[in-house]
């Protein structure tokens, strides 16, 4: 049966064309996923774009998109700049298309522009799921939980041996003004791209099986692991958002330390370790403020300590003092006492002296060179000296007479 009536294929596609030229407006902000991206000699770049709501729901469209090299000269730097991201393929984008139909090409879409926050903005919810993850998963705070030696001197550092952060680091903690010493040992690593989380993941197996060595054999282990990366783009930093490498971190059994990115980063690896901070420098300076502090304790310790023992020395003193008058007051009050018996004793003795009793009338009989004590000692006809206070006489014995004589 033959058709009531008939156009050609171009015809049917130069009228799909006007028809959409004059339907559609000039341009539409598009919001899509990049399933294909190819960039030509030529400088221009075609991307495949699809509708998938979620990676589990059916794809509900698909387009061609080409963004001419003239208006990819400037985009590109201005996406990457923002986004510190390259355009890849699984990435989130909001285009501004012209809506372009070709009877010989299809449907093209025509790309203008483009919005860097969408991208961010997937990027973000990707990075929050991460942590809501590990804060599910109990590893968010683990770390951060881990006991801690009050001064940290034997480091694993994980770096990239020719970095700059990784050099100011070294540079600034072993010139140190206070002349503090600290041992620290490089586990080289790759510090940025899709291989480096698996990398600082082989880096923080080989330090903690080298730490068990070490305490199995009875010798000094590590007092913390530190992850060292002197900035970058953000493209560089987004394997410090890698969840495998978080999970690491947060169950490491030694505090893990990073100083990672410029001022403004932040990463999840910085978020599950136990201290983090800004730069590699900064957290020199941190490691040496322990010491400064410690060593500020200990001095004030240190005068505390000496002020109690002056105080306590002073009140020693003041009781040796007051013990000390007591003591000499005690002791003049004996020699007093004691001068007093020697003046007694002295004026007993004085008494007791013969030239005393002599001096009060009395006179001393002598026979020979023997005092006589009484008449018993003597005999008729013997001759006594009686020896006064002032001379002597010699006497003859005619007669003697006891006491108890009638």
């Amino acid at each position: 049966m033959k058709p009531v009536s008939e156009i050609t294929l171009f015809a049917l596609c130069e009228q799909i064309r006007r028809q959409l030229a004059a339907s559609m407006p000039s341009y539409v902000w598009v919001r899509a996923e990049i399933n294909g991206l190819k960039e030509t000699a030529s400088g221009h770049c075609y991307l495949d774009l699809i509708d998938k709501p979620s990676a589990e729901a059916p794809l509900r469209a698909q387009a061609r998109a080409v963004i001419w090299s003239g208006t990819w000269r400037l985009l590109r730097p201005f996406f990457e700049s923002v986004t510190g991201r390259s355009l890849a393929v699984g990435m989130q984008v909001l285009l501004r298309v012209q809506v372009q139909y070709s009877e010989l090409y299809g449907l093209t879409l025509v790309v203008q522009d483009l919005d860097p926050s969408c991208t961010l903005g997937e990027e973000e919810l990707l990075r929050q799921r991460v942590i809501e993850r590990l804060k599910h998963e109990g590893m968010f705070e683990m770390n951060a939980t881990l006991a801690r030696p009050r001064l940290l001197r034997r480091l694993a550092v994980i770096s990239s041996e020719t970095a700059a952060g990784y050099l100011d680091f070294v540079r600034h903690l072993s010139q140190n003004e206070y002349g503090y010493r600290f041992v620290h040992r490089l586990y080289p690593s790759l510090m940025q791209g899709a291989e480096a989380p698996a990398d600082q993941i082989r880096a923080l197996d080989q330090i903690a099986q080298e730490q068990e060595e070490y305490l199995a054999a009875g010798r000094l282990g590590y007092d913390a692991v530190l992850i060292l990366r002197g900035g970058g783009s953000k493209t560089d930093l987004r394997c410090f958002d890698d969840y495998e490498l978080a999970a690491h971190v947060a169950q490491f059994p030694l505090p893990v330390l990073t100083a990672i990115g410029h001022e403004q980063d932040v990463h999840i690896v910085d978020l599950v370790a136990a201290v983090h901070l800004k730069t590699p420098t900064a957290l020199a300076h941190y490691l040496i403020d322990l010491y400064q502090q410690e060593e500020a304790m200990l001095l004030s310790w240190a005068t505390r300590l000496e002020l109690a023992i002056r105080n306590k020395l002073s009140g020693e003193h003041a009781v040796l003092d007051r013990f000390g008058q007591r003591l000499e007051a005690a002791f003049r009050l004996r020699m007093t006492a004691e001068r007093a018996k020697l003046e007694l004793l002295g004026h007993r003795l004085e008494k007791g002296n013969p030239k005393y009793l002599l001096e009060q009338g009395y006179a001393l009989a002598l026979l020979g060179q023997h005092r006589i004590r009484g008449v018993n000692a003597l005999s008729e006809g013997n001759e006594v000296e009686l020896v006064f206070a002032d001379g002597q006489v010699t006497c003859r014995i005619l007669k003697i007479q006891t006491s108890n004589s009638e």
